[in-house]
């Protein structure tokens, strides 16, 4: 089939190379011609395991290309159009439907009038406010069928998580004729995901729009109660990573994201929930927004608490004592800064007077430009080398895989404050550091 895919940002990029691996032509549209040339060139602006490779397969089979100019011809002839713009948030927590709101006037003007049974499909899946796909519906009548088609992607498993989803979402129109004839498009451009069995759900606009920002909401929440029961461990001589094991056996409530830490960051949970809270107020779910402003504050106390204990551990006169800080992005597999726990230590440390010292395998040059008063160093064990405090801040491979012996032997002082609890307490202590993990 005949695809576009407008917004080329992480989205954008990985949706267009998987669409292309599925074996359609793909045309990306993108603001920025640099960012599109080097699409273009299969060149991944930004880490994403998997990625360089579709890229380089989908441009040489000629199904995938990349432009900063679309002209209405290249609108008109395709079949279907993905919307993957961004929708960062706005001052007040709300979603900046700016640049969808745009993209949907743009394909209004290039599209024509069509009976039914020709109009193109447009299918949203930027996370925005509930309600937007019925105005992207009313905007596109006559001239396309709108699905709202929400995404999924893990930063790191992003490829994974577009090829071998563990469900689809279709948003549909509330007429059915016009219903029936955008599902049967949209199963085209998914079949041979649905081929293999992936469960394909279909609900109206309001449910689809609803579905990400609950999950990631849902997710958070796990998150922060688990850090929040990790304060209680550590004041009452508990384990969290016992007590989590526990919990997680317990098929009502799962094991995953139930490692106490320094909390969540990047360009989607934070948002989601400040955007959910923010459309629950709207809307009279004050009980949710309530919830929701509670596990943004328990997820954001965690990081002032590492402050707090490297601080504490540097004694009275912090004032240019080396600190190593393991990590910079906001997770692992990723190059990503976005609200990083990560890069908010590190700078409040920084602001305290300790000489901080940044390591990480991909975050690095990106750390470089946007907080260039931070030293970084790609060598852990250098980073770590005279260090009175060492931190683990994202959980990287690298990381776990120190040798606790050998950077025990560079540290002026073997201390280690585990805040993403990835470390073997045992293996670091048995080398001679002081460990220090969270809830335990």
């Amino acid at each position: 089939m005949e695809l576009t895919v407008i917004g080329c940002g992480y989205l954008g990029a990985v949706h267009a190379a998987a669409m292309a691996e599925l074996g359609h032509n793909v045309l990306g549209v993108e603001t920025d011609p640099a960012r599109a040339a080097a699409l273009d060139e299969a060149r991944a602006p930004f880490y994403e395991p998997g990625l360089p490779e579709l890229l380089a397969s989908g441009t040489a089979s000629g199904r995938l290309r990349f432009t900063s100019e679309a002209t209405e011809a290249d609108l008109a002839a395709a079949q279907v159009h993905f919307v993957t713009v961004g929708t960062p948030a706005a001052p007040d927590g709300s979603a900046n439907l700016a640049a969808l709101d745009s993209v949907i006037l743009q394909l209004a003007r290039a599209l024509p009038e069509r009976p039914l049974d020709e109009q193109p499909l447009v299918v949203g899946k930027s996370t925005l406010t509930v309600g937007t796909a019925a105005r992207a519906d009313q905007a596109l009548a006559g001239r396309a069928l709108v699905v709202w088609n929400p995404e999924f992607l893990r930063e790191g498993q992003g490829v994974k998580d577009t090829l071998y989803p563990d469900r689809i979402v279709y948003g549909l129109p509330a007429v059915p004729d016009e219903a029936r004839r955008a599902a049967q498009l949209l199963d085209a451009v998914y079949q041979r995901l649905l081929v293999t069995g992936v469960p394909r759900l279909t609900m109206d606009y309001a449910s689809a729009e609803l579905v990400k920002t609950a999950a990631n909401s849902f997710l958070a929440r796990k998150i922060s109660f688990i850090n929040a029961v990790a304060t209680l461990c550590e004041n009452s001589g508990a384990d969290i990573t016992l007590l989590a094991d526990a919990l997680g056996r317990d098929d009502r409530i799962g094991a995953k994201f139930l490692g106490a830490g320094i909390g969540f960051g990047g360009g989607c949970l934070p948002k989601d929930i400040l955007g959910l809270e923010h459309r629950a107020r709207q809307l009279g779910a004050d009980g949710l927004a309530d919830l929701l402003s509670v596990v943004g504050d328990i997820n954001h106390s965690q990081r002032g608490r590492v402050v707090e204990r490297v601080l504490a551990e540097l004694g009275p006169e912090p004032e240019g004592r080396r600190v190593a800080v393991l990590g910079a992005t906001f997770k692992p597999n990723s190059d990503d800064l976005r609200d990083s726990p990560a890069i908010e230590v590190a700078a409040r440390l920084d602001a305290a007077g300790v000489h901080v010292v940044i390591t990480d395998p991909h975050g690095l040059d990106a750390v470089t430009a946007r907080h260039p008063n931070l030293a970084v160093e790609p060598d852990p064990y250098r980073a770590i080398a005279g260090s009175a405090c060492t931190v683990l801040l994202t959980e990287w491979a690298e990381f776990r895989d120190l040798d606790a012996a050998r950077a025990a032997g560079l540290a002026a002082a073997p201390v280690v404050i585990d805040a993403r609890n990835a470390l073997n307490p045992d293996t670091w202590k048995a080398a001679g550091w002081r460990y220090s993990g969270v809830g335990r």
